[in-house]
């Protein structure tokens, strides 16, 4: 049996409230009821008064307990929205959207909540074991690999085979060191530079001059 509650018209954006409705959804009433005592979000007062609405249908209305009421679904929907503006300078107005939401919880007894079907469970064991023999076969291709290569195996390539490369190393071409000129400044009386003489190299005797206007 399931007991549905639908709450509209909630002053709340859909976005808040889904983040307080996923932390307790598929679980058993009582932890649900004990975990939104916790949560300190303004959220969680709509939700835990639908959610105290549905256990009291299901009292009531059906006369079941407490204990045996799980949370089946909440969906969180969202509602009508209120146009609303801002008044700014220059006569102008900045639109404000006001959101709303709808809240329908779904409750059921914890016998008609069905648990993963054959099919899922064949699935979910396919990939635990494809996860496991991939990484066996991985493990088993780093020890036959050099210490330098066991680097670049990866999980996608677990049957790569093992391959050496010989790198060579050659020797870097020497540079010259490039032509310095010193530029002395000296001034002339006139406020005009002097005929200079400035060495090429740092190294060499050979002179050079230049006369700089």
């Amino acid at each position: 049996m399931q007991i549905t509650v639908v709450q509209k018209s909630v002053r709340q954006s859909p976005r808040k409230v889904r983040l307080v409705a996923n932390a307790v959804k598929k679980m058993p009433v009582e932890q649900a009821v004990a975990q939104l005592g916790q949560i300190q979000r303004r959220a969680t007062l709509v939700v835990l008064k639908t959610l105290q609405q549905a256990i009291a249908n299901a009292q009531h209305n059906h006369g079941l307990s407490v204990a045996d009421l799980t949370i089946a679904s909440i969906e969180v929907g969202e509602g009508a929205r209120y146009k609303r503006f801002r008044p700014v300078s220059r006569g102008r107005a900045h639109g404000i959207i006001k959101r709303t939401c709808r809240i329908t919880i779904t409750l059921a007894t914890k016998a008609e909540v069905k648990p993963a079907t054959d099919t899922e469970a064949k699935k979910s064991a396919k990939k635990s074991e494809t996860t496991k023999t991939a990484k066996k076969d991985v493990k088993q291709v780093e020890k036959n690999l050099p210490v330098s290569t066991v680097k670049s195996v990866r999980p996608d390539q677990p049957k790569a085979t093992a391959q050496t490369k010989q790198t060579v190393v050659t020797a870097k071409p020497t540079r010259t060191k490039r032509p310095v000129a010193k530029w002395p400044r000296i001034w002339n009386k006139s406020g005009k530079y002097s005929t200079i003489t400035v060495l090429l190299f740092e190294n060499s005797n050979k002179e050079n001059t230049w006369d700089i206007k």
